[in-house]
């Protein structure tokens, strides 16, 4: 009889976890829930580096990062990137053996692909890709085009994608030089060549459809749409900015579920664009003032945008974008700008990173009611558990007027825990900013790691408990191992 057994490990510098395999450090935002977006090929974007404000008084929303250094697992290995050292870590599961590989120079993001053969880490240091098996562990570099920071993996696996995302934290370029940053390389993985192209000044979000045959690369001005199956992939450009001599930031992207359309938020526009993907035909559809996130039900039949200037909510149909939307009033005087969902899309929570409140709000989408809650501090980020128990929020050291200065969490970082049954909250003083998280697929335990902290803490969903496992070094890595059957 075999049964499933739960693992902690501790490999130093890394930390990693056992049980079923879910980790918050998967792309591109981790807990947010939305169709096409986490884990359909959505990377980057979303965090208004545009600059500026559009007429609210506040800057654009900040979207919390913790991808930097993410493992990606298979059903039999976990690959690390290594940056300082050049080199991956592949370990086996269960019997948690460690080899390590040299790849390019500074590795920054490591992918597997969806049949497990292949794991690809893009090199910023080297600006190339390293393609690997994942049983042998033979490498293949693939030269890209100099100065990128990022990489995406098509849903099939088949492509990986590399350019320059304005919304990481900058980087050196590996030399001197001319630079452009209009310009993505794709990698057809199976044989290793290179498709570089222009798209368009910033490219900020890449997406793909569900069957991997398209990419659409979103810029401030244009819209790139990559035909994936011809011989020689070419972008087409659709211009989605009405000015090209200032053309506002477009901070997202969102696809339908039938791929047919493109939704583009842009940032201080009071419209959506919206590109029809087979006729390359621009629209534009009414949003309240301002919107400052753009996120997809858990089951792709609806977006929602959330109209930070009108303080309103604007939810679609997917199905038909351009059918009149349905619009919700949120509470006079306060200020959100993002929304986050639980899985089974029946509630949701509303904040702001750029406002400095300490307040969120939860919406139940069953009747489309808001109440406001009260934190100890101004909210960084948000995320809810992958059983939608909990919701996690983040602060940093920073505070506003509504913050005692005898608080105990006065200029801290800290980590409040809420029950979303009833509300109730736990929140955490930190020594120092979370730098990685992961969780068990049930969504019975969450795990963090902090900056330079030699701890491993782990946190009970359901008791909002937590409990703290000494390590013996700082740890720079966290992420799940795939589940193990012992007899």
């Amino acid at each position: 009889m075999h049964s499933r057994s739960p693992l902690l490990l501790g490999v130093l510098p890394l930390a990693l976890t056992g049980c079923s395999a879910y980790s918050l450090t998967d792309e591109a935002g981790a807990w947010d829930s939305g169709y096409a977006l986490e884990g359909d090929g959505a990377v980057g974007g979303s965090d208004g580096s545009g600059g500026g404000d559009a007429g609210d008084g506040y800057e654009p929303e900040e979207g919390d990062d913790f991808l930097s250094l993410a493992p990606a697992s298979t059903d039999a290995y976990v690959f690390v990137a290594n940056p300082a050292r050049d080199t991956v870590t592949r370990i086996a599961v269960p019997q948690l053996s460690v080899i390590t590989t040299e790849v390019g120079a500074n590795p920054q993001v490591v992918a597997t692909t969806t049949d497990y053969a292949t794991a690809v880490t893009f090199n910023q240091g080297s600006d190339d890709v390293s393609i690997i098996d994942a049983d042998s562990l033979d490498v293949r570099a693939v030269d890209v085009r100099d100065d990128y920071n990022n990489m995406v993996m098509s849903p099939d696996g088949r492509w990986v994608a590399c350019f320059h995302d304005q919304g990481l934290t900058e980087a050196e370029g590996s030399g001197g030089g001319a630079q452009s940053f209009n310009e993505v390389s794709f990698v057809w993985l199976s044989d290793g060549s290179h498709h570089p192209m222009v798209v368009g000044c910033n490219p900020r979000e890449i997406q793909f459809t569900a069957d991997s045959a398209k990419a659409i690369v979103v810029s401030d001005a244009y819209l790139a749409l990559i035909d994936l199956s011809a011989e020689a992939p070419t972008p087409d450009r659709v211009q989605i900015a009405e000015d090209l001599l200032d053309p506002p930031a477009a901070e997202e992207v969102l696809l339908s579920p039938s791929g047919d359309y493109a939704i583009v938020r842009q940032f201080g526009s009071n419209e959506l664009v919206v590109v029809d993907l087979e006729t390359q035909e621009v629209e534009r559809i009414a949003v309240g003032d301002n919107p400052t996130d753009l996120d997809a039900t858990p089951d792709g039949t609806q977006a929602v945008a959330v109209a930070r200037g009108a303080g309103e909510l604007w939810v679609y149909d997917l199905a038909d974008p351009f059918a009149p939307a349905t619009v919700i009033d949120l509470p006079d005087g306060e200020v959100f700008g993002s929304v986050v969902m639980s899985p089974d899309g029946t509630k949701a929570l509303l904040y702001s990173t750029a406002s400095g409140v300490s307040r969120y709000a939860s919406w139940d989408r069953t009747d489309d009611s808001v109440q406001v809650h009260a934190l100890v501090k101004p909210v960084d980020g948000m995320r809810v558990s992958p059983s939608g128990g909990t919701a996690l929020v983040f602060h940093d050291k920073s505070d506003n007027a509504d913050v005692d200065t005898d608080s105990p969490f006065y200029n801290q970082w800290a980590l409040t825990l809420v029950d979303l049954d009833d509300f109730f909250s736990n929140p955490l003083r930190l020594p120092n900013a979370p730098s990685a998280f992961a969780a068990t697929a049930d969504g019975e335990t969450g795990f963090f790691i902090m900056e330079t902290e030699p701890y491993l803490e782990v946190i009970d969903f359901d008791t909002l408990l937590y409990h703290e496992v000494d390590l013996k070094s700082a740890p720079v890595h966290l992420g799940v191992l795939p589940e193990t059957e012992t007899a």
